[in-house]
């Protein structure tokens, strides 16, 4: 296996060898559902999406877990301030007293039809930090064992990280521990060191009684950091293949999962990935700069494939600059590739569904996908297959029509291309989807036929026979296209 992948920790990219032969598992952060998710949240799951598709293209069976963070601080800040984004039209009975909890179900939620529309495939497991309370505790109780964490000596109900106890802490992000600021996610009056960060915060009056669990330190709450280590080890053991998440969360979260996990004697993640940022025209997206764009707003304006194709674009390492012309740009590749698809379709039939190899792929693709995951060399050799097989088409040569649609369908569905949009989000209605192209396909290819023949009877009777089930063509110069009648686009 020739996969190489960028390591953080090493700050290279080196050889990725799994643990286990034959399989693969990926721990990536997910949403902390305090508000809607924003553009940041989709790029990194397309990003780790792609990642696992290409993986299993590899022919590595993989394990995804990626987490919900259901308690915070924000999310209790955003229950008392009755927060409810998006809905200003809301009955403010119903929002003035929408529990933490409740707050934090509603936008997992929007998450999960956010991921849906755009084509990320639901992870193996999601676990939230909620549930896993227990693990938490016997992970703190571990690191004061060997002399990592101290419960605070004010009574508070505080644990913290003793971050000089641990020599390599700050080695993910190779900082000087003099040099670090204070961790800000707890009050400092416990701590040894004003470096040292929570892992479990002792319950504060402010606090609603639900959102505070019983521990050997007092009642209180996990701190952000424990959360993902606890929950990691549980489902991908104590030393797994890749963690990944945005650059953002390198410190101090990654960071300190790094530190906590490694100093509870884990070997942990053996590579760490991380997707950049989503900027607007230059600048950092922030909503008191008023150049914020959300992942619906994407989608209202070109549809979800399009908006899956521009966050999956760049090299998931960059930065991805947004400007006004960005949708319309990835507009016009998803076009060129579906006009391919659907010219080709008609003359040769749609090609099987079948589960993608890399051996079924180009080998300039599969080389590209091969060196840390190079999406837009992987785009190049996509598009150039599409212009070779418009050339094929306009040839006549069915054999190289039928090869290029064969590669150019592969390709798009470990870039994810497939999955994308509503009719197709879910496992389900993608495989409804594709069925339901491969048999009309059949039928327009036989109506083709019956007309070349001259056989108008027979091709009239295809076309009423698909109208009776709702399906609507449209004969183009550049063949018969079809769509469903309620989604024919209005004229």
């Amino acid at each position: 296996m020739s996969l190489r992948f960028h390591d953080t920790a090493r700050a290279e990219v080196r050889p990725f060898e799994p643990l286990e032969p034959g399989r693969a598992s990926l721990y990536y952060c997910g949403a902390t559902v305090q508000g809607m998710p924003h553009v940041g949240h989709v790029r990194s799951a397309i990003a780790f999406d792609q990642l696992t598709r290409w993986l299993e293209a590899r022919g590595l069976r993989v394990t995804v877990v990626r987490n919900v963070t259901d308690i915070d601080d924000k999310i209790l800040a955003k229950s008392r301030d009755s927060f409810r984004e998006g809905a200003a039209d809301a009955d403010p009975a119903v929002v003035q007293d929408e529990p933490w909890w409740a707050l934090a179900y509603r936008f997992e939620q929007e998450f999960q039809r956010a991921y849906a529309a755009l084509g990320v495939r639901p992870p193996t497991y999601e676990p939230r930090a909620t549930g896993h309370i227990p693990e938490m505790h016997a992970l703190i109780q571990l690191l004061i064992d060997r002399g990592h964490a101290y419960p605070a000596p004010d009574g508070s109900g505080d644990v913290y990280f003793d971050v000089r106890s641990w020599p390599a802490y700050g080695s993910l992000t190779r900082q000087d521990i003099d040099e670090m600021q204070a961790a800000p996610d707890a009050d400092p009056r416990g701590k040894r060191d004003p470096r040292d960060f929570a892992l479990w915060k002792g319950a504060k009056e402010s606090d609603p009684v639900t959102a505070s669990w019983a521990s050997p330190w007092g009642v209180g709450r996990p701190g952000w950091h424990l959360e993902c280590s606890s929950m990691v080890t549980k489902y991908l053991g104590t030393e797994f293949d890749i963690h990944g998440g945005g650059l953002d969360l390198r410190f101090p979260h990654h960071e300190n999962e790094m530190a906590q996990s490694q100093a509870a004697g884990h070997a942990f993640a053996r590579f760490w990935m991380h997707n950049g940022m989503v900027t607007f025209e230059g600048e950092k997206m922030s909503k008191s700069l008023g150049n914020t764009v959300s992942p619906q707003e994407m989608i209202d304006a070109a549809g979800p494939r399009v908006v899956r194709y521009y966050l999956g674009q760049a090299h998931y390492r960059s930065v991805l600059d947004y400007r006004e012309t960005s949708l319309q740009e990835a507009a016009a590749a998803v076009a060129r590739i579906d006009g391919f698809i659907g010219k080709a379709s008609a003359r040769v039939g749609a090609p099987a569904v079948q589960q993608v190899r890399a051996a079924d792929l180009p080998a300039a693709f599969a080389d590209a996908m091969d060196d840390d995951l190079n999406v837009p060399q992987a785009l190049a050799v996509l598009h150039t297959t599409v212009r070779g097989g418009n050339t094929a088409l306009a040839s006549g040569d069915d054999a190289a029509v039928e090869a290029a649609l064969s590669a150019v369908v592969a390709m798009t569905g470990v870039l994810g291309l497939d999955d994308a949009g509503d009719a197709r989000a879910g496992g389900a209605d993608a495989a409804l989807t594709k069925a339901l192209d491969a048999l009309v396909g059949d039928r327009i290819a036989e109506r083709l036929d019956a007309r070349s023949a001259r056989d108008w009877a027979r091709a009239d009777a295809i076309r009423e026979a698909l109208s009776g089930a709702g399906i609507v063509l449209e004969d183009t110069a550049d063949g018969a296209r079809w769509s469903l009648a309620e989604d024919r686009p209005e004229d």
